[in-house]
């Protein structure tokens, strides 16, 4: 299976694309100290970090995707032979290598096993690996990796997206159909999750991941808005019960709070509710991420632009 397509439409001149970091200040000046070589300064992040397993994933997966980071965390791993920290840092950076057609799928796994094998309660590993699967591997795979993480930590956030958006994908012949097994997992995995988890966000992000996976296959216009997608009732029951949901949250401390602002700021956007996106805009502020405002082939810069713009009347 060939790797995933490159990133969706040209930047202008001057336009920064999406920082992965998000809102974690620690974790953006820590990425540029190793792109200098300084990897004791992610040793001792990570270890602030300790079983903060979504937070541990998300630094992980990010520190991973710089271009420099596998020849510095294969200096590390040398140094430190026994770090589980090195070897996990390793894996990500093998994953993405892989994922970028510039590294071995085969390696990139032995590097997620040793990882692993380091330290047998972390999910980070099993999260490298399933990201890898969720683009190139069968749908076995993809549900047995899920497996993995969920043993290690039920509410992982970053792994019920990867599976959201590798469900979405089955089944395209049956269009909009209200009762896909997607919107089905979703509900169930934000039903599971306690009251105060952001997995209730979980039926949002199912649905923008359906007109995604739709959109592609071409049975909706790709345009979210004019495809209506987001009119029908069982679509506006779930995004009011999210946007509800949002309004009580009081973790706004969570190392992926941005990424579900997003989603819920695309939907009540599509949804055509533009004081409820305002509020959300207000709260993402520089934060954009490239999904769903990418769906399914546009510029996300440009789409959150012109939706910011709509929802708040300026640039």
């Amino acid at each position: 299976m060939a790797p995933p397509p490159p990133f969706p439409g040209r930047r202008r001149r001057g336009e920064q694309p999406p920082d992965p970091a998000l809102d974690d200040a620690e974790l953006v000046d820590v990425r540029e100290q190793l792109a200098q070589g300084r990897w004791t300064r992610v040793r001792s992040l990570l270890a602030r970090t300790g079983d903060d397993w979504d937070r541990r994933g998300h630094r992980l997966l990010v520190l991973g995707e710089a271009r420099s980071t596998h020849a510095w965390a294969q200096d590390w791993l040398l140094a430190e032979p026994e770090s589980a920290d090195a070897a996990a840092l390793l894996a990500c950076a093998a994953v993405h290598r892989a994922l970028a057609g510039k590294g071995c799928t085969d390696r990139a796994q032995q590097a997620c096993r040793a990882a692993a094998a380091r330290a047998p309660q972390d999910p980070t590993p099993w999260l490298a690996q399933l990201l890898l699967a969720r683009h190139l591997g069968t749908e076995e795979a993809v549900t047995q990796l899920y497996d993995q993480v969920r043993a290690r930590h039920p509410e992982h956030h970053h792994a019920h997206h990867l599976i959201i958006a590798r469900l979405a994908e089955r089944r395209p012949d049956t269009g909009q159909d209200p009762l896909h097994e997607v919107y089905d997992f979703a509900a169930w995995a934000a039903e599971q999750a306690p009251a105060d988890s952001p997995l209730a966000v979980l039926p949002v992000v199912a649905h923008a991941e359906r007109h995604r996976a739709l959109a592609v296959a071409g049975q909706v216009p790709p345009d979210p808005v004019a495809s209506g997608h987001w009119a029908t009732r069982r679509a506006r029951q779930t995004m009011k019960a999210a946007f509800d949901w949002w309004l009580e949250w009081e973790r706004e401390d969570h190392p992926r709070s941005r990424v579900d602002l997003n989603y819920l700021a695309h939907a009540k956007f599509c949804e055509g509710r533009l004081a409820e996106a305002a509020a959300l805009f207000h709260r993402i502020g520089p934060h954009r991420t490239t999904a769903p405002w990418s769906y399914p082939d546009r510029d996300p810069h440009q789409a959150f632009r012109a939706a910011r713009r709509a929802a708040l009347g300026d640039a």
